[in-house]
């Protein structure tokens, strides 16, 4: 397994470009040929994720999509001037799709970038031609899940109270953030390595302001699943056998709900089949969009 730091929890280290959101200066990347068709993907951990995961993952496909990695408001290199509810952060999207000139997009994203793809597909179902979702939910059940599963977890003991305050968004300030977060990192990967939870508490960008917004706000009306049945564009569920936060019940749901939604499970991942089964996860999700989004595009169709 490699030593690197794992970009799922970490700041991005490639140079974006700020680009005027809807009053915010969000950093965006964008990669891969123009005239492809547009992957549109959001990060996860609202004030601790960052661009550079779903460039690590879905920046693979970069080869043959064009595909659009960004800083949400709030997080990373982003600026975090006004709301960061689900509605603003969606209004986002659809203003970056504008910006970078594409009538639909494939809509993608892991963990709490896949609850903005769901909040995205529904609100603009218009615009979205496929839907890939990893380790994710359609509502906040997955919280009491994942309690129970830090409760249960035969690793570390988790400080409880440390973990309420995270997930509940109460903590003080990137310092207190940074605390909480190393409390539950050891629960995330396949096989625990304590010097990788290490590197990436350090590796990660704390933006405590958006996390306790998206975790006492948000997230306790959080509930897609009425409006799921709705979803018409292709859709694709990843998730990894071992994920204790959004685990494989969640994304089960999901797959039962959108109609011929597809579920791949990955056997030997926790919360990052993307990083820990790269190669099978990205083989996969290239698969899926060959055949419902393909690459290439004739002249007449652009």
């Amino acid at each position: 397994m490699s030593t690197d730091v794992s970009p799922e929890f970490a700041a991005a280290t490639t140079t974006a470009q700020s680009v005027e959101i809807n009053g915010n200066r969000l950093a965006v990347e964008v990669l891969g040929p123009e005239g492809a068709p547009v992957i549109i993907t959001h990060h996860g951990a609202p004030g601790l994720g960052s661009r550079a995961e779903p460039r690590a993952s879905f920046g693979r496909l970069a080869d043959e999509y064009r595909v659009v990695v960004f800083d949400a408001r709030g997080s990373g290199e982003s600026e975090g001037k006004g709301e960061f509810s689900h509605e603003q952060w969606a209004a986002d999207i659809d203003a970056l799709r504008e910006w970078i000139g594409a009538e639909r997009i494939v809509m993608a994203g892991g963990s709490y970038g896949g609850f903005m793809s769901l909040e995205y597909a529904t609100r603009y179902p218009e615009r979205v031609m496929a839907l890939v979702l990893r380790d994710t939910a359609a509502d906040n059940s997955h919280s009491e899940l994942s309690r129970k599963n830090a409760l249960a977890s035969d690793r570390v003991t988790v400080d409880m109270e440390k973990f309420d305050r995270i997930d509940e968004g109460r903590v003080r300030d990137n310092d207190d953030l940074r605390d909480c977060w190393r409390e539950i990192l050891p629960l995330y990967d396949f096989v625990y390595d304590p010097e990788a939870v290490e590197r990436k508490v350090a590796a990660t960008p704390y933006r405590y302001e958006a996390h306790n917004y998206a975790f006492s706000k948000n997230l306790p009306t959080y509930d897609l699943k009425g409006a799921l049945p709705g979803i018409t564009a292709p859709t694709l569920v990843t998730v990894g056998r071992t994920d204790w936060i959004t685990p494989v019940s969640c994304s089960e749901t999901i797959a039962s709900l959108i109609p011929d939604a597809r579920l791949a499970i990955f056997e030997k991942s926790g919360h990052s089949p993307q990083i820990e089964e790269a190669e099978e996860w990205t083989r996969t999700v290239r698969a899926f969009l060959h055949e419902v989004v393909p690459p290439v595009r004739s002249a007449a169709s652009e």
